[in-house]
């Protein structure tokens, strides 16, 4: 069966964006560090780099690796959506989680306005895939699938946001994961895989 995978950038204090949706404020070291770092993961994780980005990374014909499907709610995909991106991940089967997104925003986007439980659980019986789900964001998109998610890869940026969106808003349900593995880089980013137990 396929898994759910939350591969997310976070803050010291959990958040995965400034109130107003900001992520321009993750510190990844000076331009040296920051470079490597980038080349490193989107060298391990090639998909999760917007399509209108992957050329400019050097990734235009990278083929996927880890994932074939995204997830995301109505908050994450809204970025895009207001600079007249419809389709930020045209490389891989898109769908976002909205009651209040009406279809017809993209012929390659699927809104599902329903439960995203059902949606997920769906997408992990598929067969024949061998990649995973991506669930992208948001905090309460994730919150709401908690029971479904597999796997956490989590990049920690060594910054305090003091308020914004968590990486998981939803109802108190302590959930253990394990690390699996754990990469830090000198700029103090570090990125961490996790399963759940």
């Amino acid at each position: 069966m396929r898994k759910l995978v939350y591969y997310v950038a976070v803050s010291l204090d959990g958040r995965i964006a400034g109130p107003g949706g900001e992520f321009d404020f993750f510190p990844s070291g000076d331009a040296q560090q920051s470079a490597a770092y980038s080349a490193w993961v989107n060298a391990l994780y090639p998909e999760t780099v917007p399509t209108a980005y992957r050329a400019a990374a050097g990734l235009a014909d990278a083929p996927n690796r880890h994932f074939d499907t995204v997830v995301m709610g109505l908050g994450t995909y809204r970025d895009p959506l207001g600079r007249g991106i419809t389709s930020p991940y045209a490389h891989l089967r898109q769908y976002v989680v909205s009651s209040t997104l009406g279809p017809g925003a993209d012929p390659a986007v699927t809104v599902v306005p329903g439960d995203p439980v059902a949606l997920v659980r769906g997408l992990k019986r598929e067969e024949g895939t061998g990649l995973d789900v991506w669930l992208c964001g948001g905090g309460r998109l994730a919150g709401a699938l908690l029971s479904e998610i597999d796997e956490l890869v989590v990049k920690s940026y060594p910054v305090v946001a003091g308020a914004g969106i968590p990486a998981f808003d939803g109802a108190f349900d302590p959930t253990a994961f394990e690390v699996a593995e754990r990469t830090a880089f000198p700029s103090g980013v570090a990125l961490t895989r996790l399963t759940r137990r």
